[in-house]
């Protein structure tokens, strides 16, 4: 079997991919992207797979332009026949929170109500259309970076000017929305199908955002950060597994196939409001959990590895459907 080449640029988030692929013998690349270079018009890698693990926090580590070429490689590799795992359609909605929002409104799926903006100066605009407290992120997400919370109009106002918008200068302005039971809730997916969902929880008086990284809460500084795959050792946190209601399950798959991603999660929570279920952040690059096998009974790392050998071997990405 040719070599699956693992597309990255966060190497301490890859270690249980790569030791996943090594238990199974599988061939494979370490494909740095921060490092890459690539001839637009010559013939494509001699890779039976290429899986696509580059992270929209990249800038924030530095790797500013991981982005950027990955988002020019994938298109090549699709066109050239290299099956790719979260190609072009997933880094687009992967790197678009404006994307997202539009997904979920054509597959008619709640959402907190949200504006784009493209200038710092426009959030406050933009605000008095929508119902506090809000939160103000960049279009381009990852971690939690630059997320943050407002109460009231005037505390927005106070601080609009040195909001950071992230690495394009555009953000969005949405509505934050109380959980009626202080979780939010994560459901994973893997080639089509449901592996499994969480619920996780702050301690007394902590409150969930609608960051998208796993699990973000509020510090001192009134900013969101960092995410769930090690939030056990940083926070007290409760997370647990649980079996996550069918029409949400059906919806999430739905998202994937519209999406053209091949695994990750979506996170939603139950609204305090209205008791509704609203989908806040879909994420194309999912590290699974800490101690998955004692939280959800097996090991996502060595399922993944083993699904993309058989992708691989397969040698196609399958037809997205709506």
């Amino acid at each position: 079997m040719r070599p699956i080449a693992i597309l990255y640029e966060n190497e301490a988030w890859m270690a249980p991919v790569f030791a996943a692929l090594d238990r199974v013998g599988a061939p494979y690349e370490r494909v740095f992207a921060n490092d890459l270079s690539f001839d637009p018009a010559g013939p494509a890698p001699d890779w039976s797979l290429a899986v696509n693990k580059v992270s929209p926090s990249s800038y924030l580590r530095g790797h500013a332009r991981s982005i950027a070429v990955v988002r020019e490689l994938l298109p090549l590799l699709e066109e050239r026949g290299v099956a790719v795992v979260n190609g072009s359609r997933a880094f687009a909605l992967e790197t678009s929170k404006a994307r997202q929002l539009l997904l979920l409104r054509q597959l008619g799926i709640r959402a907190p109500a949200a504006r784009v903006v493209t200038d710092a100066a426009q959030v406050p605009g933009a605000a008095r259309e929508l119902r506090f407290p809000v939160i103000v992120k960049p279009n381009v997400g990852g971690s939690g970076a630059h997320i943050r919370r407002f109460d009231s109009p005037e505390a927005l106002a106070a601080d609009a000017t040195e909001l950071d918008l992230g690495p394009d200068g555009t953000g969005l302005v949405q509505e934050f929305l109380e959980s009626e039971d202080g979780t939010s809730r994560r459901v994973e997916f893997l080639g089509g199908e449901y592996l499994y969902a969480l619920r996780i929880a702050n301690g007394p008086g902590r409150d969930f955002n609608l960051c998208p990284a796993d699990i973000c809460q509020v510090d001192a500084s009134n900013e969101f950060d960092n995410c769930v795959v090690d939030a056990s050792a940083k926070k007290q946190l409760r997370i647990d597994a649980f079996d996550a209601p069918r029409q949400i399950v059906d919806d999430v798959l739905r998202i994937a196939r519209l999406g053209g991603l091949d695994v990750g999660g979506v996170e939603y929570l139950v609204a305090a409001r209205d008791g509704l279920p609203y989908v806040y952040d879909i994420n194309a690059l999912s590290n699974f959990v800490t101690d998955a096998p004692a939280l959800v009974g097996f090991d996502p790392h060595a399922r993944f590895a083993e699904w993309l050998v058989e992708r691989a071997r397969a040698g196609k990405r399958e037809t997205v459907l709506a």
